[in-house]
Parts: C-alpha cells; structure tokens; sequence
C-alpha cells in the first residue's frame, strides 16, 4: 500500500526489514520527488525534479539563481497546477526578462542531482556573474559550528526520510533565521533564495549553510543572490573553488562538528 502526501512531500509504504534473522513488517516514511514544470508567460522553461514544498519561494529563487529576472521586482505571480504527471508552475514575469529568457533558448530537463542538465552551451553552464561586493562583516568561526548545531532540529522531513537536502541562512552569529528542505540540494538553496528575496532580506551579511557538496552551481547561485559566503558540509570541486574565488564568495567545506576548511576568501571568518 503506497499514501503519497504531496503537500509535506512524503509517502507511506508497507516494508519488510529484516533484522535479527527475521523479517519485521512495518510503515516507512520516503521521500518524494515530483516532475515540477516552471513555465514563464505561458512558455515551458524547465521541468525539475523536486519535494512539491515551498512551491512559491523555490520559483522565485530559480528565476533569481539562474539569471531569469534581474530581481524579485520582475516576478509578477504565479498559479499551481496539479495534474497526474507533476505539478506546473505557471509565472507570470515582466516583459523584459521574458524577452531576455526567449534569447537564451535554454531547455532544462532536470534530475534530483542535477542543476545544469540541459543548458546548451559552455557560456551558459559558466556564465560570467558580477563580483559580490567587498563590504562583508566578518564572522566567527564559531558562528558556523552554531549553525551546524541547530540545522538537525530544523530538518523535519530529513528525520523522518533520511533523504532530504537543506539549505539555511544564518547570521554572523550561527542563528539559523531560514532553513528549506529537498530532494535536491540546488533546490533546497532556490527555495530558501526566493524566501528570502520574497522577505526582502538583507543577505550582505551572513552565509548559507548547505547540507551537501559544494558544486559549481550552487556557488554560482549563491553569488547571483548575493549572498557572502557558502558553507557546505561536504566537498568542494575545483571548479566550484575558481568560481568562488573569482566571485568574491568565501567558501567552506567540509564543515562538521568543530572543524571545516577554507576554500576561498576566508579573510571573512574570524577565529575564536
């Protein structure tokens, strides 16, 4: 028996474990992941996989990470619709940057790991992004082990799925003030982008905290947001190092427990 809650992106099944030499039977907690279609002024875009949560604020933040409107000013609104194969997001944006969308051509067809997967050409896979601005308000290395500390708690779908990304801004200090979940961890920043453009958040100072590597795309996602700093509990690939470096994005990785590494501009965190 299979019960697919869409509105908190879980399901329920029957399953077997076996434990002890003998089979226990019992109701699992899965993830779920849904074809998610964006499509702008009434033209498809891109069809992501992803947990159907925070539909709203992961819309904005991907027209805003992927360079689709120049700010949340361009973002008219946006109507849900259901259907058997996923859920189609129907965005209404200015004029403007839909003309801007029609000449980049891009299709996206995308998978849970995924945040690059059908762009056509190498300068749209490494598109060239303003340098983030040199006013940043350095924070203690303790701020980060603050964060990592209060992430679990605010990760409830990962608690009982055990397959969830989140992504989290935190202010100097390692309060946590916004934390989104996903299958996907570009996802999971998308969402927590778009709240806080949604919120008019000021993000020049603190960092995002994700729970996954530090790949190119979200290093890219971060310094289109403006965001400082990416911290990331996993690795970094070299390429996601070049571009933060470039873009004036200070990088951690590997960041758990009491430890992390440096990858880039790490003038912005204090020791303490």
């Amino acid at each position: 028996m299979i019960e697919i809650e869409k509105n908190i992106g879980t399901s329920q099944y029957d399953v077997a474990r076996m434990k002890s030499g003998a089979w226990l039977f019992m109701r699992d907690t899965l993830a779920e992941e849904v074809p998610i279609a964006l499509e702008y002024n009434g033209v498809s875009h891109a069809v992501m996989l992803a947990t159907p949560t925070d539909l709203d604020a992961f819309a904005l933040g991907f027209s805003l990470s992927e360079g689709i409107i120049a700010s949340s000013q361009d973002f008219y609104d946006m109507e849900t619709e259901s259907g058997e194969a996923g859920i189609t997001l129907h965005i209404r944006i200015s004029s403007e940057a839909f003309a801007g969308l029609k000449e980049k051509r891009r299709n996206l067809v995308g998978r849970t790991g995924c945040g690059l997967c059908g762009t056509e050409s190498l300068d749209q896979a490494l598109r060239s992004l303003p340098r983030l601005a040199t006013r940043v308000q350095p924070f203690p290395a303790s701020a980060i082990r603050r964060a990592l500390d209060a992430l679990n708690a605010l990760q409830p779908l990962n608690r009982l799925t055990g397959a969830m990304h989140a992504a989290a801004w935190c202010d100097i200090t390692g309060t946590v003030l916004q934390a989104f979940e996903d299958v996907g961890r570009h996802n999971a920043l998308d969402k927590l982008i778009g709240a806080m453009a949604k919120a008019n958040a000021d993000v020049r100072n603190g960092f995002a905290l994700v729970t996954s590597r530090a790949s190119v795309e979200m290093v890219q996602k971060a310094i289109a947001a403006q965001m400082p700093a990416l911290v990331a509990v996993s690795a970094p690939t070299g390429l996601a190092v070049r571009t933060a470096q470039e873009g004036g994005l200070t990088l951690v990785a590997f960041a758990r427990g009491n430890e992390f590494v440096g990858y880039a501009n790490t003038q912005n965190i204090r020791a303490d």
